[in-house]
């Protein structure tokens, strides 16, 4: 879809060199990527209601995922903005399309709190506080009994076709969990894996297993990051642990790679937004308690990211007012 714009051209006409100053009249149509994971969508949804009765854009809402919206806006220009990139997946083509001028990232930490890595539950280390690291936890399969095999201590993992299902698999061999008395537990979905935490918190039980930040249940469940220790090196992570095993001959101990997530725009976003409305993104940034709380809020009331928009810009104006000046928060609290 060609973009329709005519904030350009209004700038032109008027002689304003401010998004906010013709923000009723003719902010145009904006694309925004709404990604298939929770808290993306959420993002997505505040940034469509801010810029809508903030700025008086017509927004609409693109469904994607980090490979096909980057790709997409690489190719096609299209959409706009890509509000949580997760980009660890798109290091190399990005970096190559911000070079040639064609994407831009202009936020470098839209959420804060994020990452991946291998987790407890709080009751865990409530009982057994030396239980901190990957070291300390491994040496106790005891604690952390295999559903199909108590005499094993049970390792969740990633549902099958996820990257991190490789990442994992590889861990597994590095730590030599096998030789210390371990299975992996094939979850075999996302809904069962989470499934499994559930349970686990809900009893009272031990757990150990991959997840990732922000979620609803690392907020729901107040989840325990475990030490894993010091980085491996770029070469082991990158040429081996996300590699299939059959490439991956010798995985070495690692911590989990940094999480990288971006807000990452199009030249022609840049070119015909205007100083505030690249403002408002440069400023959108989610303190990890606030998002995780939405998240908790999202499922435990069975809500999309259109209703958790809705319900943050009410409770939550000590937050995003700050990303917006005060006239435009003015303008978005008189119109919820």
């Amino acid at each position: 879809m060609k973009l329709k714009r005519i904030l350009l051209s209004a700038l032109v006409a008027l002689g304003f060199t401010s998004f906010s100053g013709i923000a009723n009249a003719a902010c145009g149509k904006i694309t925004i990527a709404n990604m298939n994971w929770a808290s993306a969508n959420f993002m997505a949804e505040v940034d469509k209601q801010i810029l809508e009765r903030g700025y008086g854009c017509e927004v609409e809402l693109i469904p994607g995922a980090t490979m096909p919206t980057f790709t997409s806006m690489n190719e096609k220009g299209e959409p706009d903005v890509a509000p949580e990139l997760w980009a660890n997946a798109v290091q190399t083509p990005l970096q190559k399309a911000e070079g040639e001028g064609r994407l831009f990232t202009i936020n470098k930490g839209p959420v804060q709190g994020l990452g991946e890595g291998w987790w407890v539950l709080p009751h865990t280390l409530k009982k057994h506080p030396e239980l901190t690291s990957a070291e300390a936890i491994l040496k106790r399969p005891d604690l952390f009994p295999h559903p199909e095999d108590p005499s094993k201590g049970g390792f969740h993992i990633c549902p099958p076709g996820w990257n991190c299902e490789l990442s994992n698999r590889n861990h597994f061999r590095a730590w030599g969990m096998e030789e210390k008395g371990w299975a992996i537990v094939e979850t075999g979905s996302a809904a069962a894996l989470d499934g499994s935490i559930a349970k686990a918190a809900e009893r009272g039980e031990n757990w150990f297993g991959y997840y990732w930040s922000p979620t609803s249940i690392i907020g729901k469940y107040d989840m325990q990051a475990v030490d894993m220790g010091s980085w491996g090196g770029d070469s082991n992570w990158h040429d081996c642990i996300v590699k299939p095993e059959q490439e991956c001959a010798d995985p070495k101990k690692t911590s989990w790679v940094e999480s990288v997530v971006w807000t990452v725009v199009t030249k022609n976003f840049k070119d015909n937004v205007g100083e505030e409305g690249m403002n408002y993104f440069k400023n959108r940034v989610y303190p990890g308690p606030a998002m995780n709380g939405m998240l908790v809020w999202m499922g435990d009331n069975q809500a999309d990211g259109a209703d958790a928009a809705m319900e943050f810009l009410k409770t939550q104006p000590d937050v995003w007012g700050k990303w917006v000046s005060s006239s435009v928060a003015a303008k978005i609290k008189a119109s919820l």
